[in-house]
C-alpha cells in the first residue's frame, strides 16, 4: 500500500478545532474548482510534461478539493508510464494529496479512480492507487518522509481569526509567516517551500494580497532569502475559477536557488486561448496580443511586488531613490479613523439623549463630496475619560441607558467578549483633541486620490485614513497627495480590487515619497495651494511634476474618480 504518513496531530487538538467557519473566497465549507485549461498551464509552468519521465517525479497537492489538479496530473503520469513501460504498480510514491474534509477526499478518490480504469488500469488497482495517493488529514501538520519534485494546488482562504484558538495556536506556534492577521494560505506556501527538493517547483493558484500588504512581509522576505519566482501572472481581471468568487487571484510559480530573470504575465479571461497564448510567450515565441514581460531583478527582502511594467518598476524606484517616505520627517503622521464594532450604537445623532461630553462631531465617507465636508450632525460616542481609562456609567445616566438598549449587540463584539468589565468600550480609543486638529481626510476605498481637507471640525470613521503635520502647509501636502504622482505610489503597491479600485490604506499611503516642503519655492507652493483649493486636478498633476522634477510617469490604468 506504499508508505504511511503520520499525521501527528496534537493531543490536545480535537477534530472540533477544524470548524473553519466563512471561506475568504465566499464558499462556506466548499470547493472552489480551478478550470481546467489553467490546470493545464500550471502543470506546465511546474514542468510537469509530456517531455519528462513523470514517473520517477512526486507530486504533491497540499488541499485537493474534488480532484481537479489530480485528474490532470493522474492523466499526464499515465501517459508517462505508457511511454517508459513503467507497471502501474510502481507508481504508488508518484502522487500525494492531502484535504481535511472527508467529502472532499471521497470525492477526490472517485476522480482519480474514474481518471485511472478510463486509461485501462484495473479497477482493484485504481482504486488501491488512489487511495493511497488521497489522504484525509492536514497538509500543515503532517509528517513527511521525503521532499517532492512538484508541489501544485489552490489552497485554501481562510482568514487566521476564524480558526479554533487551539488550531491558530498550534499553526502560528509552527508557522513563522503567520504574521498579524494573515490567511492561511500564507502558512501553505511556507510549508510547500519547505518541502521542495533541491530543484522543485511550488505553483499555486491564489489570492495575492500577501505580495503586497503587511501580513505578506514574513513570506516575502522568506522567498527573496532562499528561493526564486520563476512567473508571476496577474488574474485579476480573469475568471480562473468555474464559480465566481471574489479572489484577486494570481498563479506564482516558485523553487529553491538564488534569483533569476521572472516571467511576469497578465490574463484578461483566463480562457483556454489566451492560456495557450501565454505558455507560448512563456516559451520565447513573440506575441502581440500577450501582457507578458521579463524582469532581470526582483524584489529583495519583505518588500513588496511591485508588478507594473519594467518602465513602471524604474519610475517607482527613480522617485524612491530621490525622496523620501511621507513619514520620514517625523513630523507627519497617518492614521486611521475610529472602529466602534457597531455602529448603530456607538454612532448617533447630535440631539441622542446623552451627557454632551461624551459626543464627539464624527465625518463618514458618505459625509464627503467634490471636496467638501457635509455636516450630517453625527457623533461618535466616548467612552473614555481623558486618562485614557473607561469612565464610569454610574456617573453618565443617560449614557448607561443608551448602551443598555444596545446591550445585547454591544457585547456580541469580539473585543467584548475578550474583556467583558470593558463591554462597552468602541475598538478604537476615541481622541477629542484629534477633532480640532487640522487634517486631510482619504478614503480608503476609490479609484483614485480623494484628498479632503479638515480644517478642525470633525474626528474621522474608521472607512477614513488621516494626515496630520506640523512640517507641511496641509493644503500644500494636500494638493501634492491629490496629484497623479502620489496616486502613482499607491498604484503600485497596492491592492487592486475588480472596477479598477484601490484600496488607500495606511500601509500604502505611507510609501508615497514627498519633496522636503523647503525644496518648493513660494510660488510653487502657492500654486499647489489654490489649485488644491478649486480642485483642479489637471492644474496638480502638472505642478506636482515640477515639484518632483519629472518630466511625465509611465502611463497606468486607474478609475479617476477625483471631482
Amino acid at each position: 500500500m506504499g508508505e504511511q504518513l503520520s499525521i501527528n496531530l496534537p493531543v490536545a487538538l480535537p477534530r472540533e478545532a477544524y470548524a473553519y467557519g466563512e471561506r475568504s473566497s465566499g464558499e462556506a465549507h466548499g470547493v472552489v474548482l480551478t478550470r481546467r485549461h489553467v490546470v493545464d498551464l500550471m502543470l506546465d509552468l511546474a514542468g510537469y510534461t509530456a517531455d519528462r519521465d513523470l514517473t520517477r517525479l512526486t507530486l504533491l497537492e497540499p488541499a485537493c478539493g474534488h480532484g481537479v489538479f489530480l485528474v490532470s496530473a493522474v492523466e499526464r503520469l499515465l501517459d508517462a508510464a505508457a511511454r517508459t513501460l513503467r507497471p502501474f504498480d510502481a507508481l504508488e510514491g508518484a502522487i500525494r494529496a492531502f484535504d481535511i474534509e472527508p467529502a472532499h477526499v471521497a470525492a477526490s478518490r472517485r476522480a482519480v479512480e474514474a481518471a485511472l480504469t478510463a486509461r485501462g488500469v484495473p479497477e482493484l488497482r485504481a482504486r488501491t492507487l488512489a487511495e493511497v495517493w488521497v489522504v484525509e488529514g492536514d497538509f500543515l501538520l503532517a509528517a513527511f518522509p521525503r521532499a517532492f519534485d512538484v508541489i501544485m494546488g489552490n489552497p485554501p482562504y481562510i482568514r487566521i481569526e476564524q480558526l479554533s484558538p487551539l488550531l491558530q495556536a498550534e499553526y502560528r506556534r509552527r508557522y513563522a509567516t503567520l504574521y498579524d492577521r494573515a490567511d492561511l494560505y500564507v502558512a501553505f506556501f511556507e510549508r510547500g517551500l519547505n518541502l521542495l527538493g533541491p530543484t522543485g517547483v511550488l505553483c499555486f493558484v491564489c489570492a495575492d494580497r500577501w505580495i503586497s500588504n503587511r501580513y505578506g512581509a514574513p513570506l516575502r522576505a522568506m522567498i527573496a532569502d532562499r528561493f526564486r519566482v520563476n512567473c508571476y501572472i496577474d488574474l485579476h481581471d480573469a475568471s480562473p475559477f468555474e464559480s465566481e468568487v471574489t479572489a484577486y487571484p494570481s498563479i506564482v510559480s516558485l523553487s529553491p536557488g538564488p534569483r533569476e530573470r521572472v516571467f511576469v504575465g497578465r490574463m484578461e479571461t483566463a480562457s483556454a486561448e489566451e492560456c495557450a497564448q501565454l505558455w507560448a510567450a512563456r516559451s520565447g515565441e513573440s506575441l502581440p496580443g500577450a501582457e507578458v514581460a521579463f524582469y532581470d531583478t526582483w524584489f529583495a527582502g519583505d518588500a513588496p511586488w511591485v508588478l507594473g511594467s519594467p518602465a513602471h518598476l524604474r519610475a517607482l524606484r527613480d522617485l524612491e531613490a530621490r525622496f523620501e517616505p511621507l513619514e520620514a520627517d517625523g513630523q507627519t503622521r497617518v492614521g486611521i479613523g475610529v472602529a466602534t464594532g457597531c455602529d448603530r450604537a456607538f454612532i448617533v445623532d447630535a440631539a441622542a439623549d446623552i451627557e454632551p461630553d461624551r459626543l464627539v462631531p464624527l465625518v463618514m465617507r458618505a459625509d464627503m463630496d467634490a471636496g467638501r465636508i457635509h455636516d450630517a450632525r453625527r457623533r461618535v460616542i466616548n467612552a473614555f475619560g481623558d486618562a485614557g481609562g473607561l469612565v464610569d456609567l454610574a456617573d453618565y445616566p443617560r449614557l448607561a441607558a443608551h448602551l443598555a438598549a444596545h446591550r445585547a449587540a454591544v457585547c456580541a463584539r469580539h473585543v467584548a467578549k475578550k474583556n467583558p468589565a470593558a463591554w462597552f468600550r468602541t475598538i478604537d480609543r476615541v481622541y477629542p483633541e484629534l477633532v480640532t486638529t487640522p487634517k486631510l481626510l482619504i478614503p480608503d476605498i476609490a479609484g483614485s486620490n480623494e484628498v479632503v481637507f479638515d480644517g478642525g471640525r470633525f474626528h474621522p470613521h474608521h472607512n477614513l485614513y488621516f494626515v496630520t503635520s506640523t512640517a507641511w502647509e496641509l493644503e500644500v501636502l494636500g494638493g501634492l497627495l491629490s496629484s497623479k504622482v502620489a496616486l502613482f505610489f499607491v498604484w503600485s503597491y497596492a491592492v487592486k480590487m475588480r472596477g479598477g479600485y484601490l484600496r488607500f490604506q495606511a500601509q500604502y499611503l505611507r510609501r508615497i515619497c514627498v519633496p522636503r516642503p523647503e525644496t518648493l519655492s513660494p510660488a510653487l507652493r502657492r500654486e499647489i495651494r489654490e489649485a488644491f483649493q478649486r480642485r483642479d486636478f489637471a492644474a496638480l498633476d502638472a505642478l506636482a511634476l515640477r515639484a518632483y522634477g519629472l518630466e511625465s510617469l509611465p502611463a497606468f490604468d486607474f478609475v479617476d474618480t477625483r471631482k
